[in-house]
């Protein structure tokens, strides 16, 4: 009697609306399997579960949705005319319905981008609006989009209607009874959400399905919740003492080590050079998205980066280099820290990052002039904050007047502006008495993929590829520009990838999706060489301070690949995934004290000493980092004053 008189009243319209909703994210998921590509996926006893699992998620999310109407309902008279309340609840309901498309329609943007659900990275773009909004708008047509939009919007409206138009005028029934409804609406909405974990869908196993299963608001709202994650907590760790003589033993060679006993850095070593210092500047090109995807010479696409094999013919080319992440701010974090990339927001994008342990300050140290360069406004993913707060002097494009811009899109000057802009700065430095270190961040191969015309064959805006070949294109003008200076000479430059441009795989840390190439060249110190070493991204730095046999007492986690014998480990993350690589294991750590130990690139699971061995190194060197690096440790004992940053780019 109770049941038949509540779905009598006007929430028969809310249950026509989740529906609805429930159905339509059922598509959505459909819809990214398709656009995945990857057509076992159907397979039932895969594309079911995903859309159960999914159900749930949705449901959940529904109710929240539908929060909208559900006050209407309340606070709407009984006696009020109904066709006013037809009127208020079909304006509500179109406005949700439209919002709806358009998140479905984002999450297909973001998954093209990065191969996964609204997670932190979605979180961190409400902050650059600027550049998002603008990127979409140069990327994609949108006239054509919002009209899709808005045409998919119509469409689903029209399917609900005629039964939730008919639903919403019901009997409202008294203010006490509408009361009641709406408090038990509100904690059925709440229970779901305190009782659905946002882990439930990791039982599926492989990254794709996780991410299917997943609903994109939920997901977003968790991200924003917890884009931070305590290691010590939520994974799985080793007594202080015991992951300490872990880490001392990774740099116990007495030959090139000289370990000080630091209790608060236990890997905390004197660096002893084995040669005269070479007194050289320094040029790190950290090239955006440039994996080994685009290199001929590593199964790469051909004719993509003539120039960039050319340097690899002529300098040291690093064949089996692995990024540490799938971002920019993790490339910058490796490549400036030499830290394993910890759960979470990257270090950079972090609070109290200030006065830590760099390779621009033992530059420094060491009588340099370390400045980073970058193409866009250095506000973005807090580049100003980070470099400026640890002794770097901060240069962007709006250092460049504007009748000295060739081409510009949203994320930046084309990369033949950066590099006219890093040889003035250099030119500087070096006119003033100056050793210098540079650190320069290119822009140009990034969506929307545009530059000036008549460089390449390619038509700007096309196409990744002809980004590519852009900045290919870029980075040998670059080094034509710079032979032709004095300083050249004395100048080693690094070309080294920031991520690859990969954004999905079969496992969250598929080796195929960190897989770069680096080139170290100066003609007149290096002679050509092929280094097929495994490598990581935070071996580089104290690879290049060894090269230059600079000496000083080093906190970084990498090795120096000429002196460390054997292939480095790896480091990879996925979000709250982390791995390390050794022998062909990786160990994945996950929340919730989750360690499993697989053959690499396979699902096999790896038992034994070997793997055990593994195990403890991973965790303890991981657990060293999150250590290092939260917030109450965030200075290193040695912080050195920092200039003042530069000025903040002028909004637009």
């Amino acid at each position: 009697m109770i049941r038949t008189a509540i779905i009598s009243t006007r929430l028969r319209a809310i249950v026509v609306f989740i529906a609805m909703y429930v159905a339509f994210n059922a598509c959505v998921r459909i819809g990214l399997t398709i656009f995945n590509g990857e057509w076992a996926l159907f397979s039932p006893l895969v594309i079911v579960p995903v859309l159960g699992l999914g159900a749930l998620y949705d449901l959940a999310v529904a109710m929240w949705w539908t929060l909208p109407l559900a006050l209407l309902f309340w606070l709407w008279p009984a006696e009020r005319a109904r066709s006013g309340l037809k009127i208020a609840a079909a304006v509500v309901a179109a406005a949700m319905v439209m919002a709806m498309v358009f998140v479905a329609a984002s999450e297909f943007v973001f998954w093209n981008e990065f191969g996964t659900r609204f997670n932190f990275i979605a979180v961190d773009y409400l902050v650059y609006t600027r550049e998002v909004l603008g990127n979409i708008r140069e990327s994609y047509p949108m006239p054509l989009l919002l009209s899709a939009v808005f045409a998919a919007a119509a469409v689903v409206f029209g399917a609900i209607a005629k039964p939730f138009l008919r639903a919403s005028v019901l009997d409202g029934s008294t203010l006490l009874r509408r009361t009641g409804v709406f408090a038990a609406f509100i904690l059925l909405a709440s229970s779901l959400t305190y009782v659905i974990h946002a882990r439930w869908k990791e039982v599926l196993g492989p990254a794709a399905q996780v991410q299917l299963a997943g609903n994109g608001p939920w997901e977003f709202f968790h991200a924003f919740r917890h884009n931070e994650i305590d290691f010590q907590r939520f994974y799985q760790t080793l007594p202080d003492d015991q992951a300490n003589a872990v880490m001392r033993a990774q740099f116990a060679d007495t030959a090139h080590y000289q370990l000080t006993g630091s209790t608060d850095m236990p890997i905390q070593r004197k660096v002893i050079p084995n040669g005269p210092e070479k007194k050289l500047n320094v040029v790190l090109v950290s090239i955006e998205s440039f994996g080994a995807e685009f290199i001929e010479s590593l199964g790469g696409q051909k004719g993509l980066a003539p120039r960039f094999e050319q340097l690899g013919r002529e300098g040291m080319f690093f064949t089996k280099l692995y990024a540490t992440g799938t971002r920019t701010v993790r490339g910058l974090e490796a490549l400036t820290l030499s830290v394993p990339p910890t759960p979470g927001h990257a270090i950079p994008m972090r609070p109290n990052n200030s006065g830590l342990f760099t390779v621009g300050g033992v530059f420094r140290q060491n009588g340099y002039d370390p400045i980073y360069i970058y193409g866009g406004y250095s506000y973005f993913d807090n580049m100003n904050a980070f470099y400026g707060g640890n002794g770097y002097t901060v240069i962007d494009r709006s250092a460049i007047a504007k009748e000295d811009i060739t081409y510009e899109n949203i994320w930046g000057v084309a990369d033949e502006d950066l590099f006219k802009l890093t040889l003035r700065e250099i030119d500087t430095r070096v006119a003033a008495g100056k050793k210098v270190f540079a650190h320069v961040m290119t822009t140009t191969n990034h969506r929307p993929f545009t530059y000036p015309e008549g460089r390449i064959d390619i038509p700007s805006g096309k196409s990744r590829e002809g980004a590519v070949k852009y900045t290919d294109y870029a980075i040998g003008k670059f080094v034509d520009d710079a032979r032709k200076k004095p300083w050249f000479d004395d100048t080693v430059f690094i070309f080294v990838a920031d991520h690859t441009s990969i954004g999905r795989g079969k496992s969250d840390l598929e080796t195929s999706r960190y897989h770069i190439p680096m080139v170290i060249y100066s003609p007149k110190w290096i002679k050509p060489e092929v280094i097929s070493t495994v490598a990581s991204q935070i071996d580089i730095a104290p690879s290049i301070l060894g090269w230059l046999n600079i000496p000083y007492t080093s906190e970084f986690f990498g090795r120096d690949v000429f002196r460390d014998g054997k292939g480095s480990p790896l480091y990879l993350a996925h979000y709250q995934t982390v791995g390390y690589i050794d022998d062909s294991m990786l160990v994945e750590l996950r929340p919730r004290q989750q360690t499993r130990i697989y053959r690499q690139d396979s699902s096999e699971i790896v038992k034994g000493e070997g793997a055990e061995q593994a195990r403890l190194r991973g965790i303890a060197i991981y657990q060293t980092a999150a250590k290092r690096f939260s917030n109450d440790r965030v200075r290193a004992a040695a912080a050195l004053p920092a200039p003042s940053p530069s000025p903040a780019a002028p909004s637009r």
